[in-house]
């Protein structure tokens, strides 16, 4: 069931999104060569408590986990695509990390992503980072009242595929609310005109997750959470939560 959130229902949210958007940054500043990911896991704690902020990361544990996730960020680092745990493993120079980071505040949820590189990018690194980004944009315009999951869905894969790059299949987006993950799925790529119609209200979080390679494939790492690209070629994700709105898309967990 996808619920509706009132007026005062999306202003929280947008306060869970800040926090968020404050860890991630916090985490991006900290990240550096010869930092290990435990100690920008650390950070973005820092930041959540900071606000009294709850972690809907931090022991979450899906039917298909061996484990809970330990973390309150995913931590997923050059051919890692998403649900990357952070470990003892320092980042080195040139590194492509994704940082997948959430937050519950007031009963509310918040949920974003991005990636970017630790000192001098490779220039594939830096188009493939863009691309991401593209797409997570072009995703938000479609999500307007009145067009269907199909049309953000088909927006970020038309990015994604002009790019050349992959998109792992069975990994998209979701709607968020009281918990981090509800109903609806939004696939990163489809039909437009198909699936459900968006309504004032409704929110979604929306993040396109590209394969640098090219193919589509992926497979599980031997720790059950991370998602590795089976080509070893790299990979970037960039999330945000949004809120459809009367007055047009609105981005919940900007700065």
């Amino acid at each position: 069931m996808v619920e509706i959130k009132t007026n005062e229902s999306l202003a929280a949210m947008r306060e869970s999104g800040r926090v968020v958007a404050r860890a991630l940054a916090a985490v991006r500043e900290k990240a550096a060569p010869g930092v290990a990911l435990t100690e920008l896991d650390r950070a973005a704690r820092e930041v959540l408590a900071e606000a009294g902020a709850g972690s809907p990361f931090l022991d979450y544990h899906p039917d298909w986990a061996p484990v809970p996730f330990p973390a309150v960020v995913c931590l997923s680092v050059n051919d890692a695509i998403v649900h990357g745990i952070p470990d003892d493993t320092r980042l080195a120079p040139g590194d492509l990390v994704s940082v997948d980071c959430g937050a519950l505040l007031g009963g509310w949820a918040g949920d974003s992503a991005i990636s970017f590189t630790v000192g001098p990018a490779r220039p594939e690194d830096t188009r493939l980072i863009a691309a991401a980004e593209e797409a997570l944009e072009a995703g938000i315009a479609a999500a307007v009242v009145g067009n269907r999951i199909g049309d953000i869905a088909h927006a970020i894969g038309r990015v994604c595929r002009g790019a050349g790059y992959g998109i792992p299949d069975g990994f998209g987006g979701h709607g968020i609310g009281r918990t981090m993950h509800e109903d609806p799925g939004v696939p990163n790529e489809g039909r437009p005109g198909r699936g459900m119609k968006l309504r004032h209200g409704m929110v979604l979080a929306i993040e396109p997750m590209l394969i640098g390679g090219g193919t589509d494939d992926h497979y599980t790492a031997r720790d059950g959470w991370t998602i590795r690209t089976l080509d070893g070629s790299r990979a970037s994700h960039a999330e945000h939560t949004v809120a459809i709105t009367d007055d047009g898309p609105r981005v919940l967990t900007a700065l």
